[in-house]
């Protein structure tokens, strides 16, 4: 038995005109997580939108069984997202990056594809359960193996995978031993952007509800120009029994 308290918000920011950030917070199937569709593409609120619903239709039809396998969840979320941008820019498709868990046995599995970012918050520290997927992150990974690899500074951010893309991406796959006190957090870029893993830190030390907290993290990125959409969905783990 798991006792948690979680929180979900989004904010659409002040530049954008749509929210294209979506996330997944169920706190009595123990399922959380948040998809941003990728700028630069069109659709994408509807390739988020899907993605999460993709998701949940998958770790529903789990709910109480077997354990989910997370790759294939997102490998098939991959051809459901592809398929809808067939319909929607049939050219350039759409796309949303994706990162969730679920919680099972006192344990959390996570997959993660894209730059949306799973965060632990464990006696005071803050830790990243992920890595983005990005031009100057694969560069650095594959430069620490020796390889040669140059990247222009205007497209370091870009991603190498994402939810929608013609082959299916490769998740990054976590298990996770959760302990009592343990915070969880999951965002989009529109808060690590703007919001340092310090001052994550900090605000996830308060003694608050989770709700107030995250809607401080949102609120700092706001006050720093709100230029994407913010979204966040955070979990406390109080009691394991």
């Amino acid at each position: 038995m798991i006792k948690l308290r979680a929180a979900a918000l989004s904010d659409i920011g002040h530049v954008r005109r749509n929210n294209e950030d979506r996330f997944l917070c169920d706190a009595s199937a123990l399922y959380f997580g948040v998809a941003d569709g990728v700028g630069g593409l069109p659709g994408g609120a509807e390739a988020s939108q899907r993605t999460i619903e993709e998701v949940t239709l998958a770790l529903k039809a789990h709910h109480g069984r077997d354990e989910p396998d997370l790759k294939h969840i997102v490998h098939e979320t991959n051809v459901a997202v592809q398929e809808l941008g067939q319909l929607i820019s049939p050219e350039m498709g759409i796309a949303s990056t994706l990162t969730f868990a679920h919680i099972r046995a006192h344990s959390l599995h996570l997959a993660h594809v894209g730059d949306s970012r799973a965060y632990l918050w464990r006696a005071g520290r803050l830790m990243a359960l992920t890595s983005d997927h990005s031009v100057e992150n694969e560069a650095r990974v594959r430069r620490s193996r020796g390889e040669k690899i140059f990247f222009h500074e205007f497209n370091r951010n870009a991603l190498t995978r994402c939810i929608g893309q013609p082959t299916s991406p490769e998740p990054d796959l976590l298990t996770h031993e959760i302990q009592v006190d343990d915070r969880y957090l999951f965002c989009t870029d529109g808060i690590t952007r703007l919001v340092n893993e310090d001052e994550l830190e900090k605000l996830l030390s308060r003694k608050d509800e989770p709700e107030v907290v995250l809607r401080e993290i949102i609120a700092q990125a706001l006050r720093r120009g709100g230029h994407d959409n913010a979204t966040g969905v955070l979990v406390f783990i109080d009691a394991l029994e």
